[in-house]
């Protein structure tokens, strides 16, 4: 395939992004975004001045873990993986608004301190512009600590990502977007290993069913599953398979929510955006 004139531009301009850094490391989700800049940054720099990281704390969803450690080994990453400790915050556990300015605090100090330790001059994530009129504290905690954007610098939207990494033949070009697992718990509602441990099981469910946009939004003891409208026929389909197994997960009830599937539906009910970079 061939690369549009604006995003062929916008390549460009992500690699002359890179000509002033010496030693960098990515924050490494296996999302689409940051394994674009953990790609490029490989390209540009070298695996000796690239360094990919993960945190496989249990907001991660395990098969996201895996992706990572795959598409690490396929590229030639310098890829590591670390725990982050968001998860003994209280203030995190509480689930706030401002949940994700707490675990992107845990996150950026440990990159931080890997960076001091090892004489690494930046820390790169994979913040595109599309990003920036979202409800997304951790944009604060990304300020607070001086990360840089690469994808923003360069002005790259979703689409425009999406269309450079199939140009580059990533294999997660198209993968679907997926926030931590604790973006399916209410704000105010409390977060622990146990429940995001029933949410990804509950997911799974989905996953070995073969749905591709979903979520299960955890209340309680109710699963409610958001899965893409046009999905909704197999969901009809499988309804008394996929209520018995997701209650196996440790659900009493399993929910369609008729909508269907959002990205970040639950901050619907927060009125200001947080806005940065504006």
């Amino acid at each position: 395939m061939d690369l549009s004139k604006s995003v062929s531009e916008k390549y460009e301009q992500l690699k002359d992004v890179f000509t002033d850094m010496d030693q960098v490391i990515v924050a490494f989700s296996g999302g689409v975004d940051s394994s674009l800049v953990a790609f490029v940054a490989n390209q540009e720099l070298s695996s000796d001045r690239a360094l990919a990281v993960t945190s496989a704390s249990s907001s991660l969803k395990r098969s996201d873990l895996r992706l990572t450690e795959e598409l690490a080994a396929k590229w030639g990453l310098n890829h590591e993986v670390i725990i982050t400790d968001e998860l003994d915050k209280a203030e995190y556990r509480a689930n706030p608004i401002n949940r994700c300015f707490h675990c992107k605090t845990s996150l950026y100090t440990s990159l931080s301190e890997i960076a001091s330790t090892r004489n690494i001059d930046t820390v790169l994530n994979g913040t595109n512009v599309d990003d920036l009129g979202d409800h997304r504290p951790g944009l604060i905690a990304a300020k607070n600590f001086k990360v840089r954007s690469p994808l923003c610098e360069a002005g790259f939207t979703k689409s425009d990502i999406r269309e450079l990494a199939e140009f580059l033949g990533m294999e997660n070009a198209h993968k679907p977007q997926a926030a931590c697992l604790s973006s399916r718990v209410p704000y105010g509602s409390q977060i622990d290993k146990e429940i995001l441990a029933r949410i990804e099981s509950a997911e799974n469910v989905l996953a070995e069913h073969g749905f591709i946009n979903y979520r299960v939004r955890h209340h309680d003891d109710v699963a409610r599953l958001e899965i893409a409208i046009d999905e909704f026929p197999r969901a009809f389909e499988l309804a008394d398979k996929l209520s018995r197994e997701v209650k196996e997960c440790g659900y009493r009830f399993v929910s369609l929510d008729l909508a269907g599937f959002r990205s970040g539906s639950l901050n619907e009910s927060i009125i200001n955006t947080v806005r940065v970079g504006n």
